[in-house]
């Protein structure tokens, strides 16, 4: 399997630049996914791998091989696509062979490679259908299913699950997961779920407005985002934000803003110390609200009201104000809190994030 490497690669349409140059690594055997937002270039960046999309500068490597100026079907590259690209008239067998018969592939060898990718996708049953008398997650599966027969080295999915409903694509998730721990091949995969790409990607590329904001696992993109957006755009339910100034309290940094005044983390003192404003943003994600209780430290409390509670059995997630701000709070509960009511929380210094008001880069 060939390392990609993406080199001063960039994409325009007319006068219109979608992609400025950029340069990106996919390593030998790695399941990656690019994810972001509508509109912020992940497909356009598979479809250019793909060679379904010209490149407007720059150079595609496999290994030391340019592959900008090859044809899509001398890339080795299979694609499972968004809205499935099933022959209406060809029943599933021929679905996923249709390539291979193609390439003039023996009679006997089609037969067992359609068979055994069947078998593992458990679609052997239906290969004598039509796609037209499948469901959408059968569909996918033999989508999926016409890319492995091929065995090309390397595997590309642009949002293969996001017509499917919520149960489907949780499953069919799972099969994805199990798949890639049985295919030693690599696989690129553009998604704008970040639950998906947080639990199928060995490494995730977060993009948004046509550039690469952060690169990692998703335990670094989760813990470490390297400003505002990435850690607005992962994690679930979403990271609160409030814009605060800095107040120095006994030789510490406070947060201080409408309704609040809270701790920062002490590793932070310096490099806040130097920033050009004392205006920031902070970023609390809701799960690391806990209600205060005796032990609690003082200058860490914060009082909010809860607007709506939703109750989900064994935890609530609750829409409160804090000042003129929303914030959502996560917590176990073994009860539905009651709307309209005020509770006190505290929040651990090393649990808020400080992010930079103009750049929105984390401090």
């Amino acid at each position: 399997m060939p390392k990609i490497r993406f080199a001063s690669v960039e994409k325009s349409y007319g006068s219109t630049q979608v992609l400025p140059p950029f340069d990106l690594e996919f390593d030998d055997g790695e399941f990656t996914v690019l994810v972001g937002p509508s509109g912020c270039g992940k497909s356009t960046t598979l479809r250019m791998l793909a060679g379904l999309e010209d490149l407007s500068g720059g150079e595609i490597w496999f290994d030391d091989k340019p592959i900008s100026k090859l044809e899509p079907k001398d890339r080795d590259i299979a694609m499972v696509f968004q809205d499935y690209a099933l022959y209406p008239h060809m029943n599933i067998a021929k679905n996923m062979s249709f390539a291979l018969r193609l390439q003039k592939v023996p009679k006997k060898i089609i037969d067992q490679k359609v068979n055994r990718v069947a078998e593992m996708l458990g679609i052997e049953q239906l290969l004598s259908r039509k796609p037209g008398e499948l469901s959408g997650g059968q569909r996918q599966r033999v989508a999926m299913g016409r890319a492995l027969v091929r065995d090309a080295s390397t595997f590309l999915f642009d949002e293969p699950l996001s017509n499917l409903d919520a149960k489907l694509r949780g499953k069919m998730r799972t099969e994805l997961a199990e798949m890639r721990n049985t295919l030693d091949k690599n696989m690129v995969y553009v998604t704008h779920d970040q639950v998906e790409a947080m639990t199928l990607g060995d490494r995730i590329v977060v993009m948004a407005y046509g550039l690469v904001q952060q690169e990692g696992t998703a335990e670094q993109l989760f813990k470490s985002p390297a400003n505002k957006f990435v850690a607005g755009f992962i994690g679930s339910p979403t990271m609160n934000f409030l814009d605060a100034e800095l107040i120095e309290s006994n030789g510490s940094l406070v947060a201080q803003g409408e309704g609040f005044s809270l701790a920062l983390p002490a590793s932070l003192n310096e490099s806040l110390k130097l920033a050009s404003s004392r205006q920031v943003t902070i970023g609390i994600r809701p799960s690391c609200f806990k209600l205060v209780s005796e032990s609690s430290p003082k200058d860490s409390q914060i009082t909010l009201l809860v607007k709506v509670s939703e109750y989900l059995g064994a935890q609530s997630i609750l829409v409160t104000r804090c000042g003129s701000h929303d914030l959502l709070v996560e917590m176990e509960s073994s009860s539905p809190v009651e709307d309209g009511c005020t509770m006190t929380f505290y929040v651990l210094p090393e649990d808020i994030m400080v992010f930079d008001k103009e750049s929105e880069l984390r401090f």
